[in-house]
């Protein structure tokens, strides 16, 4: 009777472990899957920031706007229009989904004030950041604000004592590195302030964006993490529309600039269409990354949606390079070395890479163990 009882529990012992190494082999999948949206994103959004009105204000008529209006309202707005873009994707996708009365009532829950958090500093601050640091450098800041996974990995362990041993240590360090690979291309020799300003700006975004994916990881846990992201887009557009841009525009020295930009920049349709597809491969992106933190954890999770230091550049060569024929998108064979670099080190983060040279009954012990 003991012998079978000891079966049994050897069984379902087994059985949870597959269960918790097929969820955890999930999370690494929405996570990868997220980096590659995020590209997407990246392209359309730095699209729709070339069509329109957009073209006058970064064009030779400029509207008699100022450089610094240029560099930081502006590119504000692009931020805040994607946001609020996204915003109304999520909605729609919560009353599709039967779940806007959830939203509506998480808001004032405990995770609901998490997930605000995370939005804005997310949102408003890593988000202008990433868009500033887009118009001021072009793509390659990209990589550069892929230093998130190594800041996300640190603040999980201290703040919610996830795990965080030294191979995953090891291969967290390895994307970084890589990151760093593909933001040297961007060092050259005629590479101006404007371009090193730009660098500085993308790493302001990479810490938000480690913190926001620590805590977002922490917040999704204990809500739907669709509903998550529905408090995450909304946050965010209603911050970045009716605080950081007119804030920036009363720094500029003319309070009413935000609203007269607004107006023309909702009404520009030839950049509207890209703004919208930019918003909802934003939803895309955001709802994957925070589900696969959920699911695997802060550090492994950012450290999957950092293969958009690749996909970002390749989407922007692909949409803004070849179909829409502008000169400055190519890449150089640096960036795709260090790709290969990235996703080597995104495997021993995941996995241990004895395992794939092992018998296949001793993978799936090992995996299980290390899940």
């Amino acid at each position: 009777m003991k012998e079978v009882s000891k079966a049994a529990n050897a069984k379902a012992i087994a059985a949870k472990k597959r269960l918790t190494s097929s969820f955890f082999k999930k999370g690494i999948s929405l996570a990868l899957f997220s980096g590659l949206t995020y590209g997407m994103y990246t392209a359309f959004l730095t699209m729709g920031m070339t069509k329109g009105i957009w073209g006058d204000w970064y064009g030779a008529n400029t509207a008699g706007l100022s450089a610094f209006a240029l560099a930081y309202v502006v590119a504000a707005l692009g931020n805040a229009i994607n946001d609020s873009c996204s915003a109304i994707w999520a909605i729609i996708y919560s009353i599709v989904k039967g779940k806007f009365g959830d939203f509506l009532r998480c808001l004032n829950s405990k995770p609901g004030r998490v997930m605000i958090l995370a939005a804005l500093i997310g949102g408003p601050i890593a988000g202008t950041a990433y868009v500033v640091a887009l118009q001021m450098a072009g793509s390659i800041v990209v990589p550069i604000s892929a230093l998130c996974p190594a800041i996300a990995a640190i603040l999980g362990k201290i703040l919610f004592k996830q795990k965080l041993d030294k191979r995953m240590a090891f291969g967290i360090l390895i994307c970084v590195c890589a990151s760093f690979l593909i933001g040297s291309t961007g060092f050259k020799g005629d590479a101006s302030a404007k371009t090193f300003i730009g660098f500085g700006i993308a790493i302001v975004a990479a810490l938000g964006w480690g913190f926001e994916g620590c805590v977002a990881g922490y917040g999704t846990s204990m809500i739907d993490y669709e509903i998550g992201i529905c408090i995450r887009q909304v946050t965010s557009g209603i911050a970045n529309l009716f605080i950081v841009v007119p804030v920036l525009a009363m720094l500029s020295g003319k309070i009413g600039l935000s609203f007269t930009l607004a107006t023309q920049a909702f009404t520009s349709g030839p950049a509207m269409m890209w703004f919208i597809l930019s918003g909802f491969f934003s939803v895309v992106t955001f709802m994957t990354w925070y589900a696969g933190n959920s699911m695997c954890g802060a550090g492994l999770g950012t450290a999957c949606n950092g293969t958009y230091s690749f996909f970002g550049p390749l989407f922007c060569l692909l949409l803004l390079g070849v179909y829409g024929g502008m000169p400055g998108w190519s890449l150089p064979s640096v960036a795709w070395i260090g790709a290969v670099i990235m996703m080597f080190g995104i495997l021993i983060i995941s996995m241990n890479p004895l395992d794939l040279f092992r018998k296949k009954d001793d993978i799936g012990g090992s995996t299980d163990e290390a899940a």
